[in-house]
């Protein structure tokens, strides 16, 4: 996640962070400075200013036409430009991909114009909600603000990650007492952990490895961890730069490939060596985010703002994955791979949903789209998942919204973690 895990007064959306990084984002001039000034005009309008300048400079190369239209309409109504936020979300929806502006916090203040709510009407319509997911089990604790889950064969175990608590639960599916089924396999303080993120199970020998990352200073450090939850060790990069270590994969031989979601980079990371790789790609990643491994172990699958991207990691060959009309990979979080089919939990493309996506042979395109959960009230705030035969099992009420960098905003309205299963086509 956390490219869409931001404190919500903050006052854009972490969809943008890094937005085109400064491969496309051009300088600020004094005075577009000046202009930021202006009474009315939010704090960091320049910045959004420069952001709808890239974008619209990167359009006709962007994989997908409708998924930058969304961001440029957020942008024009966080500016405060009603009408062309209207027309470009007009632009979006006429392309028929699945955005829905209603479950837009940013977009919800135009709730109640005639032409916004025909918009949202006409989305619904052809984009129904779909409510196929069941309460799988909840934590005991409301808050812990996760944000990776993970699935362990071996031990028959899920991890998921805290944020708030910086600590990893191991919640065990079998127990026949609530009250036992999750505990701590890392417990809060001992490591003085940074807030913990995408958690991947080493298939080799059971260890844990697990990113973290603190936005607050953009510190960001993977971690090791042994099968009973002793820290092995930490790794942090060395060029000091700011970092958002967001999702992993373990690849075989034990090389981890992370997203880093604030040098909007992919990396390799060799744990022999001790080393960070950045991996190029054949366009520049935009707050990178889900990353899923094929069956073969020579691919991996990138989601970043616009999309995803497949790079083969024998080669360093990569291309955007074609989603077809009427259809989009924009806005993922959580990203897996099952049976040359991505699974993907898009929560930024406005009312988030569950979808899998059947690809061709060459896993360059995408044959077939299964919306698995779409818009229900059962699903709010979803996060990343895990597979577990199958099954997809995801993170339904992730409350990250209720979360402003260490602070919870309202205790009251915390409820225990809901973990939503559902089956696989």
């Amino acid at each position: 996640m956390p490219h869409r895990r931001h404190a919500p007064n903050s006052p854009l959306p972490a969809l943008f962070m890094g937005l085109l990084a400064s491969v496309l984002v051009p300088p600020v001039s004094a005075q577009s400075v000046d202009q930021s000034q202006v009474r009315g005009a939010p704090a960091d309008a320049d910045e959004v200013r420069a952001q709808i300048a890239s974008i619209e400079k990167a359009l006709p190369q962007l994989p997908d036409r409708a998924a930058a239209l969304y961001i440029l309409a957020v942008d024009h109504q966080h500016l405060g430009d009603t009408l062309a936020a209207l027309k470009l979300l007009k632009e979006c929806i006429n392309l028929h991909e699945g955005f829905d502006p209603s479950g837009s916090p940013e977009l919800k203040v135009l709730k109640g114009q005639k032409e916004f709510d025909d918009l949202v009407t006409a989305v619904h319509k052809e984009f129904p909600v779909v409510a196929q997911a069941k309460l799988a089990f909840v934590t005991t604790e409301k808050d812990l603000i996760p944000e990776g889950l993970a699935y362990d064969p071996k031990q028959n175990v899920f991890y998921l990650g805290s944020l708030y608590h910086r600590k990893i639960i191991k919640i065990d599916p079998d127990a026949k007492d609530a009250a036992n089924k999750d505990s701590d396999f890392v417990p809060q303080g001992r490591d003085h952990l940074l807030p913990i993120l995408g958690i991947r199970p080493d298939p080799a020998d059971g260890s844990v490895w697990a990113n973290s990352w603190d936005e607050k200073s953009d510190r960001s450090e993977l971690l090791h961890f042994d099968a009973s939850g002793n820290l092995l060790a930490r790794y942090a990069p060395t060029d000091g730069a700011k970092h958002g270590f967001n999702d992993l994969v373990v690849l075989p031989g034990g090389d981890i490939v992370l997203t880093d979601s604030v040098s909007n980079q992919l990396l390799r990371f060799a744990p022999a060596a001790q080393t960070f790789t950045a991996l190029a790609t054949h366009r520049p990643l935009s707050t990178p985010n889900g990353i899923a491994l094929d069956d073969d172990r020579h691919a991996v699958y990138v989601a970043d703002d616009f999309g995803v991207i497949r790079l083969e990691l024998r080669t360093g060959a990569s291309t955007d994955v074609n989603p077809g009309t009427r259809n989009t990979l924009a806005g993922i979080d959580g990203l897996y791979w099952h049976n040359g089919s991505l699974i993907a939990v898009q929560n930024a493309i406005g009312s988030p949903r569950i979808a899998a996506f059947r690809l061709a042979a060459d896993g360059t395109r995408v044959m077939q789209t299964t919306v698995l959960e779409n818009r229900s009230s059962f699903t709010a705030m979803p996060s990343t998942g895990a597979l577990h035969g199958n099954d997809f099992y995801f993170i339904a009420n992730s409350q990250v919204n209720n979360l402003n960098g260490d602070h919870i905003l309202d205790v009251t309205t915390l409820q225990p973690v809901r973990i939503a299963v559902v089956r696989l086509p």
